[in-house]
């Protein structure tokens, strides 16, 4: 972990003691007596690297960028020993060791068991000179027709790229409710204990899906197509005749309006990552929104249980895409001399820093500049945590299209004037889906609730710096002062009593 972002982390936890004696809320209590699988605080404790049950492993080297003919600080353009090396090594952690190397392609990874790893982000930096534009085209457009490359929301200059080999296994015959632990299947004898599954519902031609995800408030969706759909991912904890259990609870109902059923989760990509290095881009002035081109740092699609650790991003339009299932995210730190420059657009230096799938943690993150959406959430994201971090004035991205019940938790959002400012297209929904929660979130500045356009009266709103003179919000809200709020992370208390529980079931077994 960075350093300094640890030292604040223990002055935060040493500031609530001094402070004199917390406060717990109504939504878990002490130690979680308080909480239910059907809570409005939903669980987040599988989010995450193999859902927080293993720690990232140290893979070893196996593999050095140099042997494939990379020369560090030699002012060449290295991109093709880079390429060797991701091709011709079979498994463990390309070493690329110190020194600055200069780069002119995507270095994609498309199998699994592959880490890059620097000497350190101090001492390993990666340069990106081109724009993705320039060396793979990928023009669109944005929801309201302007003409933008498709870099401007997706796509990194390193890409872990997959599939997750999806496949139809069974219809779900009866209805079930949130939180519940028990799914009734029309073809049991294809399922086993201790595979992991999907659950996928998909909208009715009443939009009742997308609706329903917006606990009934869903606002203006005219322009939301009637593909919606919301999936989960668990593992099977027992078959029965016409049943069969699940690890997690629900995250919703289930309605067989939505055409509920079972599909294959079986990633092609898995326990690959980048660590230790720093990723730049030359310093140019930053246009604005839709101006990007794709100077993009990393991208994660359709992989699961991977991570990106200990990384500098320098001079990025965007940072991180982790659009994908259990990967985590830790100890970054955002960067620019953009700022600089005069002709820099409105004081932000990018467009997206960090951007979420399902399931994703992203921890001990430091933005020492400002992005558009600093934190970022779209598309029936579900399951994500933001923690453990700070900024200089953090905006909670929720683009709209129903992102719910996804976590922002023990962060320092610096000036909190950001903190609700949201994108996202006209007739999409509001911006927040379903129990949407902000736990413990410190801003200089007392902020004022979030509009109604924000999200449903699900919210929940829990330990932030609000001012007190305003009329009561429509959301879920408990007026406890951030440093008096315990615990201060709710994910990691929640993944504690579960770990705990397991541990104790798994004891009771064996005796």
């Amino acid at each position: 972990m960075n350093l300094k972002l640890q030292f604040f982390i223990i002055c935060i936890q040493l500031s609530s003691l001094l402070l004199g004696v917390g406060q717990h809320s109504s939504l878990w209590g002490k130690e979680g007596e308080l909480w239910t699988p059907k809570s409005q605080l939903p669980d987040f404790s599988f989010a995450g690297y193999h859902s927080g049950e293993k720690a990232i492993p140290r893979v070893p080297i196996t593999t050095n960028v140099t042997d494939y003919g990379a020369i560090p600080n030699s002012g060449k353009d290295g991109t093709q020993a880079f390429i060797k090396a991701i091709e011709q090594t079979e498994s463990g952690v390309i070493f690329i060791p110190a020194g600055h190397y200069i780069l002119s392609d995507i270095l994609w990874i498309k199998k699994s068991n592959i880490a890059l790893r620097g000497a350190g982000p101090e001492k390993t930096i990666l340069e990106f000179r081109p724009d993705l534009e320039d060396v793979r085209p990928n023009m669109g457009k944005t929801t309201s027709g302007k003409a933008t490359s498709n870099y401007s929301w997706s796509g990194g200059f390193i890409w872990i790229k997959g599939s997750y080999r999806e496949k139809f296994i069974s219809k779900i015959t009866q209805e079930a409710e949130r939180g519940s632990y028990s799914i009734s299947v029309a073809n049991p004898a294809k399922l086993k204990v201790g595979q992991y599954i999907t659950i996928e519902l998909r909208e009715d031609k009443n939009k009742s899906l997308i609706k329903y995800l917006y606990s009934g408030d869903s606002g203006d969706i005219t322009n939301l197509k009637k593909t919606v759909k919301t999936k989960f991912t668990t593992k099977i904890t027992a078959v029965n005749t016409q049943e069969i259990l699940i690890e997690r609870p629900l995250p919703f109902d289930i309605k067989l309006t939505w055409n509920p059923f079972i599909k294959t989760f079986n990633p092609s990509v898995s326990e690959s990552g980048v660590e230790d290095l720093s990723i730049t881009f030359p310093n140019t002035a930053y246009q604005g929104h839709f101006s990007e081109r794709g100077k993009n740092g990393i991208a994660l699609n359709s992989v699961a249980n991977c991570w990106v650790r200990n990384v500098h991003f320098q001079n990025c339009d965007s940072g991180l895409y982790m659009h994908g299932q259990f990967c985590t995210a830790m100890d970054l730190v955002f960067k620019s001399d953009r700022l600089k420059l005069k002709n820099n657009h409105m004081g932000y230096t990018g467009h997206h820093g960090l951007s979420a799938g399902l399931d994703c943690l992203f921890e001990n993150f430091d933005f020492q500049t400002h992005f558009i959406h600093d934190l970022g959430l779209s598309h029936a994201n579900r399951g994500n945590v933001f923690k453990n971090g700070r900024g200089l004035n953090l905006s909670l991205d929720h683009h709209r299209q129903a992102p719910y019940e996804n976590l922002f938790s023990n962060l320092d959002a610096g000036i909190g004037s950001d903190l609700w400012r949201c994108g996202g297209g006209k007739g999409l929904g509001k911006h927040c889906g379903a129990r949407g929660t902000f736990w413990n979130i410190r801003t200089e500045k007392k902020i004022k609730f979030p509009k109604d356009d924000f999200g449903p009266p699900s919210l929940n709103f829990i330990g932030l710096n609000f001012k007190k003179d305003l009329a009561p919000s429509m959301f879920k809200h408990e007026d406890i002062q951030p440093q008096k709020l315990i615990p201060a992370d709710i994910h990691s208390a929640q993944l504690q009593k579960r770990l705990r529980k397991k541990s104790s079931s798994a004891s009771n077994k064996n005796h």
